[in-house]
């Protein structure tokens, strides 16, 4: 049964939601935001996010998108919010790419209709849900495979289901590179896959994908041309699956939110030379980070970061906001603030001390020459050489990096509706 997304609003919120007033346990999401809640009220630690940034974001990365002839599928699994996805594809997203079946059911169960599983799908009680799912006629969806061996699991396992496959699953072949993360290793093991996948009753050849990210951490000439020399290697995957692959429409998908440009710089004669022959190629993007953006590692490395943007042009801003207080000032240079490993993201750079403020919502104050270097459980030391301006108490503002580990700490995420608005008009609900 497929569950509208406003049906969101009427769950009801309980003391178990981290951050959310007191006042809120008891009521809807529906009836609390009714209320008119002020940021103030909330408690720390949190994760704020900002509506105007992710509305901007949203028209920003489609914008961008569609300038270069890509069709944006951006990755769920960041935020696994339905909410959030449903902002992109009002936007202009022709779908979403999810990393496991389990998160293909949830975005089945609020009904969206086109979805790239950027995995392999072996399960076989996944297989027999997709089974079932693919009754329905106007539900488009592919997976990844990247080698034989994948490909007679999928057989096996379709096999073993009780129901009949209405038609073949689409997948798409996967390339990889030595010290990648998964792919086929090679284009000749790639194109010997490629007519594997011809040859299967239950599966049909649908086009190639691949995740360029893993290949490169930063901008160094050493991983933009590594990046660069596995998107053209995608591309001669492309054109030898033309060849193998029965009609038109066939997919060509390249990654994140890290180096969208050189996957536009190496797609777009391809883009033009397919077009010109008249091929239906369509050309998917899945940047998932571009939404939400950071202030850390996508601050330091998106080519849309604002900081890199010419006056006028597309830009990303950070779309998400912690706050976390001051529980103890055992020096005059370190203060211990009360969110840690379990409240924001770490594993690409620490949170970012912006200002400090006597509550949540209240007048900040830059924290110059201040940072966090390390993070406990559920503490963040804040460090300056110079004595910290801070008291028992103040809450300090950080800039976080990296929203696919940032968005799993909370069932119910608030939303202000812009920055520097203490005015809560929405909850985020997730789903990890």
């Amino acid at each position: 049964m497929q569950r509208p997304i406003d049906d969101l609003a009427d769950e009801v919120l309980g003391p178990g939601d981290t951050g959310l007033p007191v006042r809120a346990a008891g009521l809807t999401a529906r009836e609390f935001l009714a209320a008119d809640p002020s940021l103030d009220e909330f408690w720390t630690p949190l994760t704020v996010l900002d509506a105007d940034a992710l509305r901007r974001n949203a028209a920003t990365i489609q914008s961008w998108a569609s300038a270069h002839g890509m069709e944006l599928m951006p990755h769920g699994k960041t935020t696994m919010a339905p909410a959030l996805w449903q902002l992109q594809v009002d936007a202009g997203a022709t779908g979403l790419t999810l990393a496991t079946p389990g998160q293909v059911r949830t975005a089945r169960g609020f009904g969206f209709p086109s979805i790239m599983l950027a995995n392999a799908l072996v399960a076989p009680r996944a297989l027999a849900f997709v089974t079932a799912e693919l009754a329905d006629a106007d539900f488009a969806f592919r997976s990844w495979v990247d080698s034989i061996e994948t490909v007679e699991a999928m057989e096996r396992g379709l096999a073993a289901t009780d129901a009949a496959l209405p038609r073949p699953i689409d997948v798409l072949v996967e390339l990889g590179a030595p010290g990648g993360r998964t792919g086929a290793r090679t284009l000749d093991a790639a194109v010997s896959l490629a007519r594997r996948v011809a040859d299967s009753p239950v599966l049909r050849l649908a086009g190639v994908a691949g995740y360029e990210g893993s290949l490169g951490h930063d901008r160094s000439v050493s991983a933009i041309w590594a990046v660069r020399d596995y998107l053209a290697d995608l591309l001669e995957l492309h054109e030898a699956v033309v060849g193998i692959a029965d009609g038109d429409g066939l997919i060509v998908s390249a990654g994140g939110s890290a180096y969208l440009d050189l996957v536009a710089d190496v797609f777009d004669p391809a883009i033009e030379a397919d077009a010109a022959a008249g091929r239906d190629t369509r050309w998917i993007l899945r940047s998932g980070a571009s939404l939400l953006h950071d202030d850390g590692f996508y601050h330091g490395i998106s080519p849309l970061d604002e900081s890199r943007a010419h006056a006028g042009a597309l830009a990303l801003t950070p779309a998400m906001r912690g706050y976390a207080r001051v529980v103890s000032h055992p020096e005059p240079g370190l203060a211990l603030l009360d969110g840690g490993k379990r409240d924001f993201p770490y594993d690409e750079g620490l949170p970012v001390p912006f200002a400090v403020s006597p509550d949540l919502g209240g007048d900040e104050v830059p924290l110059v020459g201040a940072s966090v270097t390390a993070l406990n459980d559920q503490h963040a030391f804040l460090r300056s050489d110079a004595p910290l301006p801070v008291a028992i108490g103040d809450v300090v503002s950080l800039g976080l990096s990296h929203p696919c580990t940032a968005f799993d700490k909370r069932r119910w995420l608030p939303v202000v509706e812009h920055a520097g608005s203490t005015r809560v008009v929405d909850l985020v609900r997730t789903f990890f």
